[in-house]
């Protein structure tokens, strides 16, 4: 089982495509696009922490779908634009605002918002967060993992960690085959 962690998919929501830039002439495309990459990624026994704003604009039963959809087991760290139809959906593993894990040794804090301290900063903990789509100069040791940052899937721990902080541009970035 590996771990895998993302935010802000904002599956749904048109926005997306003109706010973050995001290379999909409709949303319908980028769903489609982003369900593909995750489940290229995520196998059906791994676990994902989706750090916030999973879907705006989807009716409950649509929300339900697409969870049904998406490998993994799925934990969502609610973020501003998780309505109760996201939060209340069957395929959640677990619903929270803030969690805390230890994975390989490493102390995470995992919330939809970056944080200027952290529970066992001073001990070299990592906080993880969404929100900011690529826009926050991070903190040491703190890592946005939205989408738009870690071309659009899931990563692990280590990927986040490896990659460079700056945000390629889209056009750099894979879509799925055939998308």
């Amino acid at each position: 089982m590996t771990v895998y962690f993302t935010s802000d998919t904002h599956f749904g929501d048109p926005r997306v495509l003109r706010i973050d830039r995001r290379p999909f002439p409709s949303i319908a495309e980028h769903d489609e696009a982003l369900v593909a990459l995750w489940n290229e990624t995520v196998g059906p026994e791994d676990e994902v922490w989706h750090l916030g704003d999973f879907a705006l604009g989807p009716p409950p039963e649509a929300v339900a779908a697409l969870l049904g959809r998406l490998n993994g087991r799925k934990h969502l760290i609610s973020g501003n634009n998780d309505g109760p139809g996201t939060l209340a959906a069957p395929g959640w593993e677990s619903v929270q605002a803030y969690a805390e894990l230890r994975i390989d040794g490493r102390h995470l804090i995992l919330c939809h918002y970056a944080f200027r301290t952290w529970n066992q900063i001073g001990r070299g903990s990592v906080n993880l967060h969404g929100r900011s789509h690529g826009r926050l100069t991070p903190a040491t040791r703190q890592y946005d993992v939205g989408v738009d940052v870690q071309e659009l899937m899931p990563a692990t721990l280590d990927q986040i960690i490896a990659r460079k902080r700056v945000r390629k541009p889209f056009a750099e970035k894979r879509k799925p085959d055939g998308v």
